[in-house]
């Protein structure tokens, strides 16, 4: 039997397969799989409150490089804990540490003859008179694209798309793409909850299949 193809995803908590206790949310990189030819399978390696600059210093690019082969492709989409300024162990500049961390996933995985992938992330639902705030992920959207470039990555700008998409939906009903729970909805938010930026299973599923079709455009 033909071996699949393997897609690896580096992320934090928009990306990653939420425990139990935490649905309903959930991450796209969960559902990813789904909207994909059934010859590739996903290795969802993201973790919830993870930067570029963590998920570095707990070795877990490391625990994808010891398995990642020739010819598999590693999803990279960091950005929400980079921004951090708080917090030392994660904060990266965007136009500095952010670039640079970037730059060494894309190595190792070139090392590896595996295929990076840079994705802008998931914009959050941050309306201002109706329109949505293109500038909650701050310069890290725009600092990823230009290492795309750079090093002749292939960059999904899903940042962009997805800020497209929650504007079309309006204020509203974009909140079904997130956690909008009302008290004693959900056993694990008995208090509800009012959450821009972790998705709703249904959001996962939406931005999973968004980022499937542009995925598919740069399978090689």
């Amino acid at each position: 039997m033909k071996n699949k193809r393997m897609i690896y995803i580096a992320g934090d908590s928009t990306a990653e397969a939420k425990p139990q206790h935490e649905r309903p949310m959930s991450g796209w990189g969960e559902y990813l799989e789904d909207f994909l030819d059934s010859n590739i399978q996903v290795s969802n390696q993201a973790i919830g409150g993870r930067s570029t600059k963590s998920f570095l210093d707990q070795q877990r690019l490391d625990a994808i490089l010891d398995d990642i082969k020739e010819g598999d492709y590693l999803l990279i989409q960091f950005g929400h804990n980079d921004q951090k300024i708080e917090d030392p162990t994660r904060y990266t500049e965007p136009y500095g540490t952010y670039q640079e961390n970037l730059k060494l996933y894309i190595e190792e995985t070139r090392k590896k003859k595996a295929i990076p992938v840079l994705l802008s992330s998931i914009s959050r639902r941050d309306f201002i008179e109706g329109k949505i705030n293109r500038e909650s992920l701050g310069d890290y959207p725009k600092a990823m694209k230009e290492v795309s470039e750079s090093e002749e990555v292939d960059f999904l700008d899903m940042n962009q798309l997805s800020a497209d998409y929650i504007e079309s939906l309006g204020e509203e009903k974009s909140k079904d793409l997130f956690l909008h729970l009302k008290p004693n909805e959900y056993p694990n938010y008995p208090e509800g909850l009012e959450d821009n930026t972790h998705f709703s299973e249904h959001g996962g599923r939406v931005f999973a299949e968004m980022i499937a079709e542009e995925l598919v455009k740069v399978l090689k």
